[in-house]
């Protein structure tokens, strides 16, 4: 799959698009608690997605348990997909 090119939509467009809790984690910063999210312990083989734009980001065979409550992915698919940044918030 290609690199999907930066989408342009109004907040308003956003949240009607993705519903409130999706939009508070995909716009926002906003998370699930920490051991509670669907995709946890999820086992299935295949590819994790944006929530947003559908681009595929990791193959489950990179995800692997950190013990953080959230999955964790060591390695994109492609690393021009993914944008890291540092987070020290506590909450």
């Amino acid at each position: 799959m290609e690199v999907v090119k930066e989408i342009n939509r109004t907040d308003s467009e956003w949240r009607q698009l993705l519903g409130e809790s999706k939009y508070s984690v995909l716009r926002e910063k906003g998370t699930e608690r920490a051991f509670t999210g669907n995709y946890l312990n999820h086992k299935g083989v295949g590819i994790y997605v944006c929530g947003a734009c559908g681009q595929d980001l990791f193959l489950s065979k990179a995800k692997y348990d950190s013990g953080s409550g959230w999955p964790s992915f060591y390695e994109p698919i492609r690393p021009e997909t993914i944008t890291e940044v540092e987070d020290r918030s506590l909450g």
